[in-house]
């Protein structure tokens, strides 16, 4: 998978189908979306695009106060690869950007830089300058748009909400069902083991738990204010 960052110099990406959000955690719940847009763009003969933000929308805004997220920008690359994407595509979302209505999103970057022919989107997708696109809008467009129902897991709703409040309760095994994989923490230790990831990064209450560290089976300490790992001085992956 190749990732590219804003609407500059991208390359030639024939029969494009594409999704745009924030994907945090890459759940269930977003999977089908996901390997629809890899199964239309296989269809076409074309590249599968995700299109995606950095930093978090709720930080360019100002509304960051107790965000914690399933994922950063390379975990969310490492699960993408997983699923067979071709592309992920990082918006930089800072203040221009989050006051570009959905129009102009849509003429001007869609169409006009993407040459996207379809678009995947979920039963409650909305977009553009105080939200205001929504699949309504899309379907007006010459865009063709595919939207995709609400998912459950054991008639259960699925979404990134539930699942943060799921991992904070320490509840890392249903966390993992409404994931669809592990949990994935990235991130570098120093010589005493101690694991720093990104600020917002979500981890789960005090404790020790069992671990996948770097492939090989092994137990990860979470302490105030971050973790505690066996392997040092080097970049690591998490997966509980």
């Amino acid at each position: 998978m190749q990732t590219l960052f804003g609407f500059d110099n991208l390359p030639t990406i024939e029969h494009a189908v594409a999704t745009v959000g924030s994907y945090d955690g890459v759940h269930l719940g977003h999977r089908v979306l996901i390997d629809k847009v890899v199964e239309r763009a296989k269809n076409r003969g074309g590249k599968s695009i995700i299109i995606t933000f950095e930093p978090h929308p709720r930080i360019t805004l100002g509304k960051a106060e107790g965000l914690k997220l399933l994922t950063t920008a390379e975990e969310k690359r490492l699960l993408l690869e997983r699923l067979g994407v071709d592309y992920m595509l990082i918006i930089p979302f800072d203040r221009a950007f989050s006051q570009l209505s959905h129009e102009a999103f849509i003429r001007d970057y869609l169409l006009a830089k993407l040459h996207i022919e379809e678009l995947i989107v979920g039963y409650n997708h909305r977009f553009g300058y105080n939200q205001t696109g929504d699949y309504n809008t899309l379907s007006s467009s010459t865009l063709e748009v595919t939207r995709i129902a609400q998912q459950l897991v054991d008639e259960n709703k699925v979404s990134s909400t539930i699942i943060r409040s799921t991992i904070e309760s320490g509840d890392m095994k249903r966390a993992n069902q409404l994931l669809g994989h592990t949990y994935i923490i990235i991130g570098e230790s120093d010589d005493n083991g101690f694991v720093t990831t990104d600020s917002y990064k979500l981890l789960p209450p005090e404790g020790m738990y069992r671990a996948i560290i770097n492939g090989v089976e092994s137990k990860v300490c979470v302490v105030e204010g971050g973790l505690k790992c066996s392997i040092n001085n080097r970049q690591i992956t998490i997966e509980l």
